[in-house]
C-alpha cells in the first residue's frame, strides 16, 4: 500500500512539475494602417469588429498603446524592443545584426512564423542582403510566409489578389495564387502551423497585410468581380466602403486564429495580443465617440500614433479589464520574455517594460511616459515628442493636452497653461532632455546620407 501511495504521489508530482513547466504559447497580430478609433471596443461607430471587441470582453484592453507614425519604424521597434534613436536607419529595413523577439523565443525552446508584411530586406536602398531569401530566417524564424520579402511591388505585385508571396523559400508567382487573396493565404498558414506544432510551445507573428492601402473589395464583398490582379486597384468613390470591409475581413481572420486555437484545444495556453503598427490613412475619415476622426498616419499627432492593444488568454486575462496604463512598443519584447520565462540578459535591450503582470490580474510597474523618436526616412516631416496619457510636449517645445484636445489644437506653453500643466511640462522637458538629439527637422529622403543612431545610449529615466 506505501509503494503504491508513493507511486500515485510522484506521479502528481511530475504532473504538477509538467503543468509548472508549461511554456505559454504567444500570437502576436499586427495590423497596418489602422489607429484605435476603428474598432467598436474602442468606441468606433463605422465598423465592425466583433471578434476583437469579444477579445476585449474576456481579456485586457489598453486604452493608452502608442506606436510610431508609419510601418516600419514601428516594425523594427516591436520586433527588436528598441526606441528607434538606437537602431533605425532606413526606411523597409531590419539591420541583420538585431536580436528580435523571434530570437528570443526560438532560444527558449519556441518554434516560431510569421506570415504577413515583411518588407525589412532594403529593398529601396538596396542594401546588402536585400535579395537573401532567408532574412526572415536570420531573424529567429523557423518559417514564413511573406509579401515583399526580396521582391518590390512593382515586381511581385500587390498583397490582396492574386498576390507574389515568398514562403519558405520558395516564390510563389501571382500565377500560381490565381484568384487567392493574400490575407487568407497568410491566415491559413499560420493555422496550418499552429496545427503541426501544437504539442510544443509556439510564437506567430502576424504583421498582417491589412487594411492598407489600396482599399479594395474583401472575398465577402467582390461578389462576381474579378479576382485577379486587376481587383488591387483601388475604385473610385468606393474609399470608405472598401475600408470598411477590409476592417471586417481584418477581424475575421483575428476570429480564425482564436477559433483555431479552440479546436486544437491550446487556447488555455495562448495569449493573444492585437495591435496595429500606425494611424489610419489620411483618406479615411471615421465616426467615433459623436466626433469625427480623420486618419493620421504618419502624422506624430494622436491620429498618427495611437493605437489598439487588446490581450487575451482564456481563463487567465481577467475579464473586461480596460486599462489607462501608458504602453509603447519596446514593452512587447519583455513582455513576450516574462511570458516564456525567460530573464532578459545583456544582449537583450533596456527600453521596455514587461505588462504582463496586468494581463493576469497584477498592477505591475507600469511606465510613467512614453517616448517617440521620428526620422523615417521616408520624405515625412520628423520630430519627437514624450507624453503621458493626459499631456503631451515636443521637443520643439510645443505642449498640447490631447486627453482634452485630441486633435492638439491648443499650445499650452505659454501663459494660458495652468499651474498644473506647467508643472508637467517641466516634468517632461527633462525627459527630453535626457534623450539623444531630435531628428533634424526636414524630410529626409531614402537618399540621406546622415542617418545618426545611438546605441548605447543609458536608459531614459
Amino acid at each position: 500500500m506505501k509503494s503504491l501511495f508513493t507511486t500515485l504521489a510522484s506521479l502528481c508530482f511530475l504532473a504538477l512539475s509538467a503543468s509548472a513547466d508549461e511554456k505559454t504559447n504567444v500570437i502576436l497580430i499586427m495590423a497596418d494602417d489602422v489607429g484605435w478609433e476603428a474598432f467598436g471596443c474602442y468606441g468606433a461607430e463605422d465598423y465592425q469588429t466583433p471578434n476583437i471587441d469579444r477579445m476585449a470582453e474576456k481579456g485586457v484592453r489598453f486604452e493608452h498603446c502608442y506606436s510610431t507614425p508609419i510601418c516600419t519604424p514601428s516594425r523594427v521597434m516591436i520586433m527588436t524592443g528598441k526606441y528607434n534613436f538606437r537602431n533605425y536607419t532606413h526606411f523597409g529595413y531590419l539591420s541583420s545584426d538585431e536580436k528580435t523577439f523571434g530570437h528570443l523565443l526560438q532560444d527558449a525552446g519556441y518554434k516560431t512564423a510569421i506570415a504577413g508584411k515583411w518588407q525589412l530586406n532594403g529593398l529601396y536602398n538596396k542594401l546588402p542582403g536585400h535579395d537573401d531569401d532567408t532574412r526572415p530566417i536570420q531573424a529567429g524564424f523557423d518559417e514564413y510566409s511573406l509579401w515583399q520579402l526580396t521582391k518590390e511591388k512593382k515586381e511581385g505585385g500587390e498583397r490582396f489578389w492574386s498576390p507574389a508571396i515568398e514562403q519558405n523559400g520558395k516564390f510563389i508567382t501571382a500565377e500560381e495564387n490565381a484568384d487567392l487573396y493574400g490575407p487568407d493565404l497568410f491566415c491559413n498558414f499560420l493555422c496550418d502551423f499552429m496545427e503541426r506544432n501544437q504539442d510544443e510551445p509556439f510564437f506567430l507573428y502576424y504583421p498582417m497585410v491589412l487594411v492598407h492601402s489600396p482599399f479594395v473589395p474583401t472575398p465577402d464583398t467582390i461578389g462576381d468581380g474579378s479576382r485577379g490582379p486587376q481587383a488591387n486597384k483601388q475604385q473610385k468613390g468606393k474609399t470608405k466602403e472598401n475600408f470598411q470591409a477590409m476592417v471586417a475581413y481584418m477581424d475575421k481572420l483575428v476570429g480564425q486564429l482564436i477559433e483555431k486555437t479552440e479546436q486544437l484545444g491550446v487556447a488555455e495556453n495562448t495569449l493573444i495580443l492585437f495591435t496595429a503598427d500606425n494611424g489610419t490613412h489620411t483618406s479615411i475619415t471615421s465616426s467615433w465617440n459623436g466626433q469625427q476622426i480623420r486618419g493620421g498616419k504618419a502624422n506624430m499627432t494622436d491620429m498618427g500614433t495611437h493605437v489598439p492593444l487588446v490581450a487575451y488568454q482564456k481563463g487567465k486575462t481577467p475579464e473586461g479589464k480596460v486599462l489607462a496604463d501608458l504602453v509603447d512598443f519596446t514593452d512587447l519584447y519583455p513582455t513576450l520574455a516574462q511570458a516564456a520565462g525567460v530573464n532578459l540578459g545583456k544582449s537583450d535591450p533596456i527600453d521596455g517594460v514587461s505588462f504582463l503582470p496586468q494581463l493576469r490580474g497584477e498592477k505591475g510597474t507600469p511606465r510613467e511616459w512614453v517616448l517617440c523618436h521620428y526620422q523615417p526616412y521616408w520624405n515625412k516631416q520628423p520630430g519627437q515628442w514624450v507624453r503621458t496619457a493626459e499631456f503631451k510636449l515636443y521637443r520643439n517645445g510645443r505642449f498640447v493636452q490631447p486627453a482634452k484636445d485630441l486633435k492638439e489644437e491648443n499650445d499650452l506653453s505659454g501663459p494660458i497653461g495652468s499651474k498644473a500643466a506647467l508643472v508637467m511640462q517641466g516634468v517632461l522637458q527633462e525627459l527630453l532632455d535626457s534623450a539623444p538629439p531630435a531628428p533634424k527637422d526636414e524630410k529626409a529622403g531614402r537618399e540621406a546620407t546622415d542617418r545618426p543612431v545611438y546605441p548605447d545610449w543609458p536608459k531614459l529615466k
